[in-house]
């Protein structure tokens, strides 16, 4: 049976290429038996963590060397899907060199960014994401294992879903990483939310000092203070004339007057927009877009809409400019 048949043909496509390899090739699944270790003088360790929001389960084998804390092998066995299965494969890779000490370091986005063909595009679909989020866990019960402490001292951050254990700094870093804009959307990335759900607004079973609507507000007017920054930064690098800035900072400039004065409005409504190129002549500054969800195929699209969008960037940026949908 072929993979377009099990999975829809979008939702395969939403998978980067080194996941859809790991689940059918992973590198380091299997076991190491206390018999191999203690043949290489070294002390073998065996975690367990199972996530019961999927039914999935992983088992972590480090092979340690007792004189440098140095993981010098490790393997695993997945009990679960086909993104867990590879998720767990490079969160063993990432281990595999590393003391006890700097391994514990590893999170869960790490290994999320490692499975990633490139740097901009998530690795699994939001939907799968919970699959690939157990490496933080099963990494914090291996070490406390071999250091012979409790999984709790190694958490130095701020615990804002204490059913997932997931931190602030995550919650952050995967909204800005992402570009998240819903709390549902924070969920499929990181579990967070996902149980008793106290710690997604207030007014839960139990009051929180942080709840998911807050750091999601919150992070997203820092991204958009970032953005303005980098268009000003883009305004200053250009002598402050937009037609001399380069097509990069013509992106983030047009990027930075639309989160600002227009995306709100298109959101609000079902759609939104995104910028597909820039072109400069003696004459127009032509900006292409695409409109996404409701405003694509709706009327105004073309008119009230449209007007609206190029009035907004010939008075924030040049009265050269021509928006273009295609």
């Amino acid at each position: 049976m072929a993979k377009a048949d099990i999975l829809g043909e979008s939702l395969w496509d939403a998978y980067s290429n080194k996941v859809t390899t790991l689940m059918n090739n992973p590198q380091h699944q299997g076991e190491i038996t206390p018999e191999e270790a203690e043949s290489h003088g070294n002390k073998l360790i065996v975690a367990d963590f199972g996530a019961e929001s999927c039914g999935d389960a992983v088992r972590l084998y480090w092979e340690i060397d007792p004189k440098t804390d140095k993981i010098v092998n490790s393997k695993f066995k997945s009990f679960g899907c086909g993104t867990a299965i590879a998720s767990s494969d490079v969160m063993t890779e990432l281990c595999i060199g590393k003391t006890v000490q700097e391994a514990v370091k590893i999170t869960n986005i790490d290994v999320e960014l490692a499975l990633r063909d490139d740097p901009e595009t998530p690795a699994v679909p939001p939907q799968k994401m919970h699959c690939s989020v157990m490496a933080y866990d099963v990494i914090k019960k291996a070490a406390s294992l071999y250091l012979g402490v409790d999984e709790g001292s190694f958490e130095e951050e701020i615990i804002v879903c204490e059913c997932a254990r997931v931190s602030l700094g995550t919650i952050q870093e995967v909204i800005k990483l992402n570009d998240l804009k819903t709390v549902e959307e924070i969920t499929d990335y990181t579990k967070a939310g996902g149980f008793c759900k106290s710690c997604i607004k207030p007014g839960g079973h139990e009051d929180r000092e942080w709840y998911l609507v807050d750091i999601l507000e919150q992070t997203r007017k820092e991204m958009d203070e970032e953005k303005m920054k980098a268009a000003a930064d883009a305004m200053a690098a250009g002598g402050g004339k937009f037609e001399e800035m380069t097509l990069v900072q013509q992106i983030k400039a047009v990027d930075a007057v639309i989160d600002e004065n227009v995306r709100q409005f298109l959101i609000m409504d079902g759609g939104n927009m995104e910028i597909i190129d820039i072109k400069k002549n003696d004459d127009y500054i032509d900006i292409y877009i695409r409109y996404l969800g409701a405003c694509d195929g709706c009327a105004s699209s073309a008119t009230g809409t449209l007007y609206a969008i190029e009035s907004t960037l010939k008075e924030k940026l040049s009265d050269k400019i021509r928006v273009l949908p295609v």
